[in-house]
């Protein structure tokens, strides 16, 4: 069964985030539109970009106080560069986990995981 379940994620092709942001800037925010094309038309988007493409369309606060990032999937590209954000930046796992409103001990188990880093 677990077999089963991996080459399913293996087979799993990443979400279009490029597609799925610029149609969210076709229907609700056309008035953002050029301030979030410069990060759209990159080749590769980064965890981090989405990140920032989410606070310029959204505001600050990317989500209320009842999305407690609860439902977040991370791979592992994007584990890698929220711990390297965490080491550029100097934050405590406290200070990194109220920015990206994540759990302090997701947080711990990911640099066990990634020691390298």
């Amino acid at each position: 069964m677990d077999r089963k379940i991996q080459s399913l994620k293996k087979n799993l092709a990443a979400p279009d985030y490029r597609k799925i942001y610029t149609d969210m800037i076709e229907m609700k925010y056309q008035e953002k539109k050029e301030s979030c094309k410069a990060l759209l038309d990159r080749p590769n988007i980064s965890f981090l970009e989405i990140i920032e493409i989410e606070r310029k369309l959204m505001g600050v606060n990317i989500s209320g106080p009842e999305d407690n990032g609860k439902f977040r999937a991370y791979d592992d590209k994007a584990i890698i560069q929220i711990l390297k954000y965490q080491k550029k930046n100097r934050l405590t796992n406290i200070d990194l986990s109220r920015e990206f409103k994540i759990s302090r001990n997701s947080i711990a188990k990911w640099k066990k995981m990634f020691v390298e880093i």
